[in-house]
């Protein structure tokens, strides 16, 4: 597939936004995705393959710039990491058998949930708490496997719900919470984007464009921006934000309005 220049710079455009996105709330694949799908006009399951490529590098370059501001505790995240990847091996394995469509239908309803969750007490995603709360095994557990499932089956939102769980019920600070997530995602992903590419459904010259972008957007926003001052009431909004957007997205209410 050849794309012309236009296309080439809305790609890069977008990918880097949707870079910068994920690396400070999550949910740039809503960007991705849509241009994948929309723009360059590949089928759902080739588009959902090829997403991955640029999210592996964009969770590398991110992790280096957490790690750049000492925010990465791997001690503290191998448990996350084992639980996720397992979680993602069985979404990898459901995204190659069944089709997004339905799945997708349900994600617009998780997305409301999702903005529920995030307003209610916006106080809780800002405090920074000096003590972690390590919750049970028997709730961790489920909760991660979930959460790779998601991640491997789709992507899309993964962040935003992996930001939930740790703010909200072990009780990371934000920034924190967004180095572990990088982390997971990109060790997840390796081995998602490995089979993806062994069943021949990664477009890589697309895939690649849009890496170049997402990979500077995530780098340049972990290193220069996440240890900014009021950095975390910053990224709430943002998520807040794109969340909504997702709404929109997803209920087709942009459609409505520009016939």
């Amino acid at each position: 597939m050849n794309l012309n220049i236009w296309e080439y710079v809305l790609a890069m455009t977008g990918s880097f936004i949707a870079g910068a996105i994920n690396t400070l709330a999550g949910n740039g694949s809503i960007i991705t995705l849509s241009i994948l799908t929309d723009l360059i006009g590949l089928p759902p399951n080739v588009a959902n393959a090829t997403n991955r490529v640029g999210i592996f590098f964009q969770s590398a370059g991110s992790t280096g710039g957490f790690a750049k501001n000492k925010f990465l505790d791997f001690n503290r995240s191998g448990f996350v990491i084992f639980w996720t990847v397992i979680g993602s091996l069985a979404g990898v394995y459901c995204a190659i058998k069944v089709s997004n469509e339905q799945f997708l239908s349900i994600f617009k309803y998780l997305m409301i949930l999702m903005l529920i969750v995030v307003l209610v007490n916006p106080e809780r995603w800002l405090v920074k708490n000096v003590e972690i709360i390590h919750i049970s095994q028997w709730l961790s557990i489920p909760i991660f496997l979930i959460l790779g499932f998601y991640g491997g089956f789709i992507q899309m939102g993964m962040g935003i719900f992996f930001l939930a769980v740790l703010v909200l019920v072990s009780k990371y600070e934000m920034m924190e919470a967004n180095a572990i997530k990088t982390i997971v995602i990109l060790v997840y992903t390796t081995i998602v984007l490995a089979i993806f590419a062994w069943r021949d459904l990664v477009n890589w010259e697309v895939g690649i464009v849009m890496a170049i972008g997402q990979t500077l957007g995530g780098y340049l926003t972990a290193a220069h921006i996440s240890s900014l001052p009021g950095i975390n009431v910053w990224a709430h909004k943002l998520l807040v934000m794109v969340i909504i957007l997702s709404i929109l997205v997803q209920f087709g209410i942009f459609k409505i309005l520009v016939p």
